[in-house]
């Protein structure tokens, strides 16, 4: 016969085991949570290595309401009709470099960068004041070629809102050969770690100094550290293309994943403006 004591460890030793199982589901929602948050802030590696670097935000395990951000992706993503047109013929470049270009723009001067692409044009107002390394590098690029034909291969809609460019393979491992150093992280725009709607920034690793030529466009504030070179404010007929972009959706239903339009920079040009 099982006693009061006994019975009353055994009510307790259950109590305790649900307990366990609720907050070892709620790491779970978290965990997913944070997979997808960090997938969008996950700016792949500049310098031409062949993964992702992603790395896990701090989640708050104690919320049960933070599986929201991480989308149900039991059902196959519908897919709507491509928004954008044909790409100009043309092949993405393979050109690499060993060393960052010497500095050739003037940095009291106002710069320009207007990207052609098959859904439209984005144009964005560069900081070659803030930014002269990162800006440089642009100018120099876009110069070489670097960037006509390549895809835009990243669109997140949860957590954080970016179209990520930038990469000629178009599977985000591709760089320059060289990386840049990070540049004007305490601009005053990057208000309470926000990245805010029209921002233009570099991609990179998760380390220091890791840029290459990978770049993010923020359609919507964005949560996320000042950890992201701010060289550019897009403007109003790329905010335009932009929302033509994002409004066909990504691939995965997942939040984070190839755009639904086919986005390929068919020119980019830099110049004084």
């Amino acid at each position: 016969m099982v006693s009061n004591e006994q019975r009353r460890r055994q009510l307790a030793r259950e109590k305790f085991e649900r307990q366990q199982q609720r907050r070892e589901e709620a790491r779970r929602k978290a965990r997913r949570r944070n997979a997808v948050i960090a997938a969008g802030l996950a700016v792949v590696l500049a310098a031409g290595a062949g993964a992702y670097a992603t790395g896990a935000l701090s989640g708050d395990d104690k919320k049960d309401s933070t599986d929201a951000a991480a989308p149900d992706t039991s059902q196959k993503p519908s897919k709507g009709p491509d928004p954008c047109a044909k790409a100009a013929p043309g092949s993405p470049s393979a050109k690499t470099w060993k060393e960052e270009p010497e500095m050739s723009i003037d940095k009291s001067a106002a710069y320009a960068m207007n990207l052609t692409t098959t859904c439209g044009t984005i144009d964005v107002k560069l900081d070659a004041a803030n930014a002269p390394h990162t800006v440089n590098s642009f100018n120099f690029l876009a110069g070489e070629g670097y960037f006509d034909h390549s895809k835009c291969h990243r669109l997140t809609t949860s957590g954080i809102y970016v179209l990520q460019c930038g990469d000629p393979k178009g599977l985000g491992s591709g760089g320059p050969g060289y990386t840049l150093p990070d540049e004007n992280l305490k601009d005053s725009r990057l208000k309470g770690n926000v990245y805010p709607a029209g921002t233009v920034a570099m991609a990179n690793t998760g380390q220091p100094h890791t840029g290459g030529s990978q770049f993010f466009l923020v359609y919507q504030d964005s949560p996320l550290p000042p950890t992201y070179t701010p060289f550019g404010t897009i403007g109003a007929e790329g905010m335009k293309t932009l929302k033509k972009i994002t409004g066909a959706g990504e691939n995965s239903g997942a939040g984070d994943g190839a755009p639904n339009a086919t986005v390929v920079i068919d020119k980019a040009a830099v110049a004084k403006s």
